[in-house]
């Protein structure tokens, strides 16, 4: 887990103390935050506000009392909790230091050097809520983050969590493994989901739990993880990598995408990298076929889109000939990333009428002798080379040779659509020896043809102001040491 700047936690106030020290406004706002949690107020104020006063006549939920006199050490005893609004940074020291030598955790209001912990931003769905905090940093944007998530959480899913909260004892009386309990929490979900301006009913509860121990079979994903930026990943794939038991991911895949997975799911690495030590693609299968076989949820995670190269055919003819359920998750391709980063259309009119998608390397890690070497010479084709970094001499030797004009524009893209994305280009002819001068160490991927003549040429212009521009420093620099020598 990356480091957190807080960790979310949650109170349970229900009917214990919870001491304030203040009387404003933004003391009554904690107030009724502390009351609606359940918790019994003492609000310490030699002056409240009309609003505090109001407050404490109509609580939410909890009873808030309010004592005309300053607070006391005394008055932390037995607290849960100490909310204060301080006049200066003195004060909070001082209500700080009490709450603490009491064993309380304190917050002082927009004083978070005296705070042990921060309120967010809330969304009430109660028993369902969420915190939002961006550590003190902008309160205003975790507000509008709070808005946003509003919009998509139906209110009708505080009525589902207040059925999960009722019948969570009846579904523990059942004592199901952890496999069926999760079983029974999804299939909940996915009502609520499906359903969630419908009130839950006893139906509902029946039909749930008559499925409740029924023994569910192990499934496959294959699921694209896109071409590294985790923003690309599509809903469906977020919804896998969250029901897994199992992830098998490969070398390409960024591990930002890990981040969406089920925290409690396995994650192996199964590297299959080009011109590398990598697992054996029979291997990856059995592996697969047995994990599924024992039950698990497996999700086999491909870098790009997994019918793109992914050699996800033999994936499925090996789970299909084991019995195994499989589906596919489509993901953005490499490609398609690497173009919309480059604003380039890979079929721009009268540039080019069809894209066509190759492999560098074959099983051998050698050119693949069946390229088609007139389709890629032909100039109104976009092609798209994958894994061909070692090749791509020999590629374009080929290709030159069966008539590809040596000029034709060419781009290679290394890590596309990530923080570290490099792109190289030129010509065709003079790609292979700029990219390796580049020496790339993530994957990449070329793409030939005249829909880049527009960006190859602006990114040329750009190189030459650049080299000038170097040249003009080193020259005025000479003459500098010269006469300080």
């Amino acid at each position: 887990m990356r480091s957190l700047s807080r960790l979310p936690a949650f109170f349970a106030l229900e009917n214990k103390r919870a001491v304030v020290a203040g009387g404003s406004q933004a003391a009554a706002w904690k107030a009724e935050l502390l009351s609606a949690a359940g918790a019994r107020v003492e609000v310490f104020a030699p002056t409240a506000d009309a609003d505090m006063l109001a407050l404490a006549a109509a609580p939410p939920c909890g009873t808030i009392a309010v004592y005309d006199r300053r607070w006391e050490a005394a008055d932390f005893a037995g607290a849960a909790i100490a909310v204060a609004d301080c006049a200066d940074d003195e004060e909070a020291a001082r209500f700080a230091a009490a709450a603490r030598a009491a064993g309380v955790p304190v917050n002082v209001i927009d004083r978070p050097a005296f705070c042990d912990f921060a309120f967010g931003a809330i969304v009430n769905r109660s028993p369902l809520v969420i915190g939002i905090s961006t550590d003190g940093a902008s309160p205003v944007f975790g507000q509008a983050i709070r808005a946003k998530i509003e919009a998509l959480i139906p209110n009708g899913f505080a009525r589902w969590a207040d059925a999960a909260r009722a019948w969570r004892p009846r579904v523990q009386a059942l004592a199901l493994p952890f496999r069926g309990r999760r079983n029974f929490w999804e299939r909940f979900t996915a009502r609520a989901v499906a359903a969630p301006d419908r009130a839950p009913t006893d139906a509902d509860l029946d039909a749930l739990l008559a499925s409740a121990g029924a023994q569910e079979a192990g499934s496959v994903i294959l699921v694209g993880a896109g071409p590294g930026d985790p923003e690309l990943l599509t809903l469906r794939a977020v919804r896998a990598l969250q029901s897994a038991d199992v992830i098998l991911f490969d070398d390409l895949v960024s591990t930002d995408v890990l981040d969406f997975a089920r925290r409690e799911a396995k994650k192996m690495l199964v590297g299959k990298t080009g011109h590398a030590p990598s697992c054996r693609q029979d291997d990856i299968n059995a592996l697969m076929v047995s994990l599924a076989k024992a039950g698990r949820r497996v999700v086999r995670l491909k870098g790009g889109d997994p019918m793109i190269f992914g050699r996800a055919d033999e994936e499925i003819a090996a789970c299909r000939a084991a019995g195994i359920a499989i589906e596919v998750v489509p993901g953005i391709t490499t490609a398609q990333g690497a173009a919309s980063r480059l604003l380039v259309s890979l079929t721009r009119r009268g540039k080019s009428r069809r894209v066509q998608y190759i492999t560098g390397h074959g099983g051998d890690g050698k050119l693949p002798a069946d390229i088609e070497w007139a389709s890629l010479a032909d100039p109104a084709v976009t092609t798209v080379v994958y894994m061909p970094t070692k090749t791509l001499p020999d590629l374009v030797a080929n290709a030159v040779k069966a008539g590809l004009d040596p000029a034709t524009p060419a781009v290679a893209v290394e890590r596309a659509t990530r923080p570290d994305e490099r792109v190289i280009s030129g010509t065709i002819a003079a790609l292979p020896a700029r990219l390796a001068a580049a020496a790339p160490s993530g994957p990449v991927v070329v793409m030939i043809g005249r829909a880049f003549a527009d960006y190859v040429e602006a990114a040329a212009t750009q190189e030459v102001a650049s080299e000038s521009a170097e040249s003009a420093a080193h020259s005025l620099l000479i003459p500098a040491k010269a006469g300080i020598q």
